[in-house]
């Protein structure tokens, strides 16, 4: 598969980083996600169908809203203009958009009209059944007039567009045409999550997010290999006078196609499919905040590939935030060693099966910046006192707090990685806190360690350790070494 952008790692760490703050507003399909949680044990006898016995109930923002609730979680600000039918499922609506204060909604009541609602059952992580309960007829003149009336009128400020069709009757050929149209005069982008197998109605858009089923029936031919998908791209953009097009395409990763350029392929950052419900929402949710940032197409990808890698992995109506975003990027760096950087709840779950088989648990924190013999020296000494080795790595943030504004020298990805490296550490936990007691909570180690400059009174987690049977360890020291003496060699 041909590769993408050449964007650095450190560069996308950064580009992830930059997501907070985006101004984005999003026009479209609101509709209510509702989810039935149950158990199913037995058959009816009135038929060969499965009984569910009903457990938790939830409902949540979907369609549209579900593009706003990703937006949120990366840190936007969105401005959200939709419409509701004049029901308790619009009120329901309403009162949840409502509840997010990072939004500021403008939602119109159509009298009449019947508001979208998705009921999934679900039992054992599995969707049993979907019913649906929906409109799609077009708006009313009236209604019309006013949603392109908010959207023309409330750009100032805005970093981008997003027109989240679901096919439900909102955005219809005058309001698309009119709302690109807004966009494009205000010199923002607009990007198109579509539903129509017609993307000349989405005419001067910057961006479209099809499926490959979607390019496959806009296109009117095969999507499957990549010479087939660049060339039905190449047709509906066309139809489009798009500027790019991103195709996400399963289990094949997704595909950037931009004018004047070479089409990029990303392969596919899921490790496991749980759900799949939602997740081109998340996806045209960040490439759009990321777009807005003024990030490259090709680096907006590369972060949107990364979220609909994480996305798919969870269950329901999902969304990603930061924290998913940072860990898919530690993680697919780590490939090559073995996927030793692993989230605090990964190494939670890996460090009581070590336990269940007998292993002792060590753990020891740091900055590890500029790695020099002194950490090394640590870091065996650390592994001798037990079975597997968790090393617990400052954030590039924590770093800050801790050492001062020029640290770290190295980021958190370049630290990490060698540590993976290194044989004796099994796994490496990046924490934002300016103390590891959290992490240690979480993982309640049989021995801590630490150096022996440190007296175990001041050993962040020894009580702890201590006192549910743990042991601490002062590590002896390598003379003459510290990142601090190293660096300011280095700057003579």
């Amino acid at each position: 598969m041909e590769h993408g952008s050449t964007t650095g790692e450190t560069d996308l760490a950064a580009a992830i980083e930059a997501l907070p703050g985006a101004h984005v507003m999003v026009i479209g399909d609101l509709m209510l996600d509702r989810f039935v949680h149950g158990e199913v044990d037995r058959v009816s006898p009135e038929a060969p169908v499965p009984v569910i016995r009903v457990g938790a109930d939830e409902a949540m923002l979907g369609g549209a809203g579900n593009v706003v609730r990703n937006l949120i979680a990366l840190g936007a600000e969105v401005r959200f203009a939709a419409v509701v039918g004049d029901d308790q499922a619009g009120r329901d609506l309403i009162a949840m958009v409502a509840g997010e204060e990072a939004v500021e909604p403008y939602l119109l009541v159509e009298r009449g009209r019947r508001s979208t609602v998705k009921v999934r059952y679900v039992a054992d992580g599995q969707q049993l059944l979907r019913a649906d309960r929906e409109t799609d007829r077009p708006l009313d003149d009236t209604t019309r007039a006013r949603i392109v009336d908010i959207v023309a009128n409330g750009l100032d400020g805005v970093d981008a567009l997003i027109l989240s069709d679901y096919a439900k009757g909102v955005l219809d050929d005058d309001v698309i045409e009119a709302v690109i149209g807004a966009a494009r005069d205000a010199g923002i982008p607009a990007i198109v999550d579509p539903k129509s197998q017609d993307f000349s109605r989405y005419r001067g858009a910057t961006a479209l997010t099809p499926n490959r089923t979607e390019l496959s029936r806009a296109a009117r031919t095969m999507a499957e290999t990549d010479d087939e998908v660049v060339a039905a791209a190449g047709r509906v953009m066309a139809d489009a006078e798009a500027d790019c097009l991103l195709v996400t395409r399963g289990a094949d990763g997704m595909s950037l196609m931009e004018r004047d350029r070479r089409a990029a392929h990303f392969a596919a950052e899921t490790r496991e499919v749980f759900d799949v419900s939602g997740a081109g929402d998340t996806v045209v949710a960040t490439f759009a905040a990321a777009l807005g940032r003024g990030l490259e197409p090709s680096t907006a990808a590369r972060i949107a590939n990364l979220a609909g890698g994480v996305v798919v992995g969870k269950t329901g109506t999902a969304v990603v935030d930061l924290d998913d975003l940072r860990r898919a990027h530690h993680n697919a760096a780590f490939a090559d060693n073995e996927g030793k950087l692993a989230s605090a709840a990964r190494a939670r779950d890996l460090a009581r099966r070590w336990r269940r088989q007998g292993k002792t648990v060590g753990f020891t924190n740091g900055c590890f910046d500029l790695v020099h013999p002194g950490h090394v020296s640590l870091l065996r000494q650390a592994r001798g006192a037990c079975d597997r080795l968790v090393v617990g790595l400052n954030s590039d943030r924590s770093a800050r707090a801790l050492k001062g504004p020029a640290r770290p020298i190295q980021g958190e990805l370049s630290r990490g990685q060698v540590l993976a490296s290194m044989t004796d550490v099994d796994l490496v936990v990046v924490f934002d806190e300016e103390t590891p007691l959290a992490l240690i909570e979480a993982l309640r180690p049989d021995v801590l360690i630490k150096g022996a400059d440190y007296t175990i009174d001041r050993v962040v987690g020894a009580r702890e350790v201590q006192a549910y049977g743990g042991k601490v360890v002062l590590a002896e020291l390598a003379d003459g070494h510290s990142t601090t003496t190293v660096a300011a060699r280095m700057a003579i």
